[in-house]
């Protein structure tokens, strides 16, 4: 009578104890690793910041003394309240909240329409356009300043809101955001809302735009920091100081005698005009991620 046998168990192959703790190691020490190198970036980016901050809230008297320091000398806030009450800066925080909201709705509005036009309508001379619009990229903005000055200026606009933000509107690097975003968006989503009767309008602002919303906040981002921080073009179109944008009312006072002098005040004028974008990144920096991830495959 035969009887059945069971199969041997499989022989461990002996293992060493460094091969066996090699794969631990390795990841242990390369997360410590990133985890200092990024520790070190963070710190050598917040220096900087720290130290204007802490020469804001210090005395003008001590900081002629020593100004090398990471603690307030003296703290005060006489600094940040007299430039507040002293100066346009006021007029100028709100010129510049002003013409930067409305460059930053403009720029998500016209990149997110042109972006699912491009992305998802079929149209003659489609991709000609497309093409065009994005050799935007290549020409220098500074080439622009004459024929976009002769324009506002023979149409009587200069140190007006309108000539501060219409220029930055049009932003050919939003419009190819949009673009691959619309174009990643599966078409399954667009067949269920015309089947539904939605028109292209409709699917454009109740299917799209809520989809779209980690793109366009990614894009407000950029939006909002790149006209926060130009100088050039408020400086040609703005000739009078009630217009001035804050980086240009800033670069005024600090080309004076008495402004070089006075260096928390100086300092103060800083804080004042990064705080916003400052508080912006870490309000939005999840939505920035999210946005900038979207490239990867992400959705």
């Amino acid at each position: 009578m035969a009887t059945l046998t069971s199969p041997p168990p499989p022989v461990a192959e002996p293992t060493t104890g460094t091969s066996a703790a090699a794969p631990r190691r390795r990841p242990r020490w390369s997360r410590v690793a990133f985890h200092v190198a990024v520790g070190v970036a963070v710190a050598v980016w917040l220096l900087p910041i720290l130290w204007m901050t802490v020469l804001a809230l210090s005395d003008n008297l001590a900081l002629q003394r020593n100004s090398q320091t990471l603690v307030p000398l003296g703290f005060t806030l006489d600094n940040i309240v007299g430039e507040l009450r002293t100066s346009l800066i006021p007029r100028w925080f709100f010129n510049s909240v002003v013409v930067t909201g409305i460059t930053t709705v403009g720029t998500v509005l016209t990149s997110a329409l042109a972006g699912y036009a491009f992305g998802r309508l079929n149209f003659r001379f489609k991709k000609p356009l497309f093409i065009l619009t994005l050799a935007g990229l290549m020409v220098p903005r500074e080439a622009m300043f004459i024929p976009l000055y002769l324009m506002f200026a023979t149409t009587d606009q200069l140190n007006s809101y309108q000539a501060l933000s219409m220029p930055r509107i049009a932003l050919p690097l939003g419009v190819f955001i949009m673009t691959q975003f619309f174009k990643a968006v599966p078409a399954e989503m667009e067949e269920a809302a015309r089947l539904d009767g939605a028109g292209h309008w409709r699917t454009f602002f109740q299917v799209m735009l809520p989809l779209a919303k980690p793109a366009m906040a990614a894009l407000a981002i950029f939006a909002f920091v790149q006209s926060w921080n130009d100088y050039l073009w408020p400086l040609v179109v703005g000739t009078n100081p009630q217009f001035y944008t804050l980086t240009v009312g800033l670069a005024q006072q600090q080309a004076s005698f008495e402004a070089a002098r006075s260096l928390g005040d100086l300092m103060a004028r800083g804080v004042l005009g990064s705080l916003p974008l400052v508080v912006v990144f870490l309000l939005f920096q999840r939505h920035l991620v999210r946005g900038i991830t979207l490239g990867s495959g992400e959705k």
